[in-house]
């Protein structure tokens, strides 16, 4: 798996929330479907899965074509803890139990967090049989120093809007 994801292109800030994280990959699928890489389906958003009774909701869902099998994405807003896989390892039986088909393969957990400590996430992940990968996102990467002080500041941008009103 990759890692980490580059959310650049959805403008957001360190600040953005989990849902507002989620709402603007939609808004951006194509541009996501890019990011994550060559074969990936979009098949929905807060998927909803009714397990004994109670509701839970898949942040989002995916399905490989090539590797023909659903991919489940847990978004987190913090930094990765070993408890975010037990969530992810939940949700992927239930996947497995009420969504694929026979003919599909194990369903894939990516988890998806602003940060994460390399050796925890190995130690969380090491013995786990299903097909699970943590991976960071970076929502904005920040202009090399050369190019910073070419840029105009936001000042300087609205004064010489004001100049284009009067």
């Amino acid at each position: 798996m990759k890692d980490p994801y580059r959310f650049d292109f959805l403008g957001l800030t360190d600040e953005a929330q989990e849902r507002e994280i989620e709402k603007a990959l939609v808004k951006h699928v194509t541009e996501f479907l890019l990011e994550l890489g060559a074969g990936f389906a979009f098949v929905g958003r807060q998927v909803l899965l009714d397990v004994g009774g109670d509701e839970f909701y898949i942040d989002l869902l995916f399905y490989h074509l090539k590797l023909r099998c659903y991919v489940v994405i847990e978004l987190k807003g913090g930094k990765f803890k070993p408890e975010h896989l037990g969530q992810l390892s939940f949700y992927l039986t239930a996947v497995d139990e009420q969504v694929k088909h026979a003919q599909d393969n194990p369903t894939i957990g990516l988890l998806l967090c602003r940060s994460k400590n390399k050796v925890v996430a190995e130690y969380a992940l090491r013995t786990n049989a299903q097909p699970l990968g943590v991976a960071e996102y970076k929502l904005l990467e920040s202009l090399p120093a050369e190019l910073q002080t070419s840029l105009p500041s936001i000042e300087q941008i609205e004064n010489e809007l004001k100049g284009f009103q009067a």
